[in-house]
């Protein structure tokens, strides 16, 4: 990596036009992918990818720039045509970066990926395919696939900040088809975590497999969901979708700097019903979002967002912390050197209430039981959202009587945060990526069974 007698002279160079703040990220990535389709490896795929990322500031206004070329006079152009973005040239300011940062590391690694065989990558597969196809004689399509990245990054900047970081990734996906007739229904499992090869002595591929048909068969055989508001219990892991997308972004400095949230100048007030803590930890050890720094050195950290329903803090980032008079919470991420960072999620939840799921179900007379969601859309600004349900099953009386498919969720994230009236004792989290302006990159969702009194039920007539 980059020593620091280099990195002092590129991050000199980007001030000589008057920034009074730069910053340095390089990285060196290794990632694998195998994909396995009806038993039969399609592709298996390696790469590298190293590049070095340069920002400046000046004020408000924000350059970045990049190369993949890591030579003296490679870095040295860059940071020049990067600072006279900024301006004229001025006097040469002289910066010292201090020792490395030693950091602790909260996501200790056994098995790092690059020394596993792949032979033993692809039986883990094959072991997850002979569950999953093995489900029914329903299944007619089973597909896995294997990702590891290894990611290494140093960062200085010029406030004297000069620390690496290394982050080991790993993850598995299944996706189940199920048919009958012209009609196919799918069903998508995807544990990983911010470990190595070891993640699968906490992680069961045969379990997740057999999930991952299960939904599919239990959809094909079920009737279309009624459509109409109704009370809905949100079951645990990625239930927690709704919160990330429809809340969770709106609560970024990204987009309360700009006023372009719901939830901007409204810390301390009262945006959620007494029920919701929502919590963004990118501490948590080996989570699939966690990191011991984020990507702009700055140590992860627990973020109270809602306390109670009280708005209690947001996720901030160096340039939009300057915007909202903020200090950074260890939020800002980027998916690589080709992008300037910003605050992002890690690992983001609604935390364990005191309520039994049991209960929730049981208080239901006539309404939704919403056991996985899958996508949607949300308009970041207002925070109308529109989520699919991939699985779902109606409950009368407080029992749940069938399953239904083709049901969505509807509503807007400050509505649904204050509906919600009975929480959970029962919090787990899922995997997954969020796509924003610095890239695609890992991200937790999370929360206990929640429900919602009221909400938008959209679903499809009987044909």
């Amino acid at each position: 990596m980059i020593s620091k007698e280099i990195a002092t002279r590129v991050l000199e160079k980007c001030l000589i036009t008057g920034g009074d703040f730069a910053e340095i990220f390089e990285e060196d990535t290794i990632t694998n992918s195998i994909g396995l389709i009806d038993e039969k490896i399609e592709n298996a795929l390696g790469g590298r990818s190293y590049g070095v990322g340069i920002r400046i500031f000046k004020g408000f206004k924000s350059v970045y720039a990049y190369t993949n070329d890591n030579s003296l006079n490679s870095l040295l152009d860059t940071a020049h045509k990067a600072a006279l973005a900024l301006g004229s040239l001025k006097e040469d300011i002289s910066i010292t970066l201090h020792d490395t940062k030693i950091i602790t590391d909260i996501n200790p690694i056994q098995l790092y990926p690059n020394d596993i065989g792949y032979d033993k990558k692809i039986g883990v597969m094959k072991t997850a395919y002979k569950s999953a196809k093995s489900y029914s004689t329903d299944i007619s399509q089973v597909s896995v696939t294997y990702i590891d990245k290894d990611q290494k990054v140093l960062i200085a900047n010029t406030e004297g900040l000069y620390t690496e970081d290394r982050r080991v990734r790993t993850r598995l996906a299944i996706s189940s088809v199920a048919s009958k007739g012209n009609e196919n229904q799918t069903g998508f499992e995807a544990p990983g975590g911010c470990k190595g090869f070891e993640i699968f002595e906490d992680i069961d591929p045969e379990y997740h497999a057999k999930e991952a048909s299960r939904v599919a068969t239990t959809m094909l055989n079920a009737k279309n969901c009624p459509a109409g508001k109704m009370m809905v219990a949100i079951d645990n892991g990625f239930g927690g979708v709704i919160f990330h997308e429809a809340c969770g972004h709106s609560l970024e400095a990204t987009a309360v700097a700009k006023g372009n949230s719901v939830f901007a100048n409204k810390l301390g007030e009262q945006i959620a019903s007494t029920k919701v803590t929502a919590i963004d930890d990118g501490t948590l050890q080996n989570h699939w979002g966690s990191s011991n720094i984020d990507d702009e050195g700055n140590k992860t950290q627990r973020n109270v967002l809602i306390e109670d329903g009280i708005l209690k803090s947001y996720m901030i980032d160096k340039l939009n912390g300057r915007r909202m008079n903020m200090n950074p919470t260890g939020s800002s991420r980027r998916q690589n050197y080709k992008y300037a960072p910003t605050s992002r999620m890690t690992n983001t939840y609604i935390a364990a209430g005191d309520d039994r799921p049991e209960d929730i179900i049981k208080s239901i007379d006539n309404g939704l039981y919403a056991k996985k969601m899958g996508g949607g859309s949300v308009n970041p600004v207002t925070g109308e959202f529109n989520f699919a349900v991939s699985e779902g099953y109606l409950v009368k009386n407080g029992e749940i009587v069938e399953p239904v498919r083709g049901a969505s969720l509807i509503g807007k994230g400050s509505e649904v945060l204050m509906n919600i009236d009975m929480v959970g004792n029962n919090l787990k989290q899922a995997q997954g990526m969020c796509g924003s302006s610095s890239g695609s990159i890992p991200t937790n969702v999370g929360q206990p069974m929640v429900r919602v009194k009221e909400i938008t039920v959209g679903g499809r007539s009987e044909e």
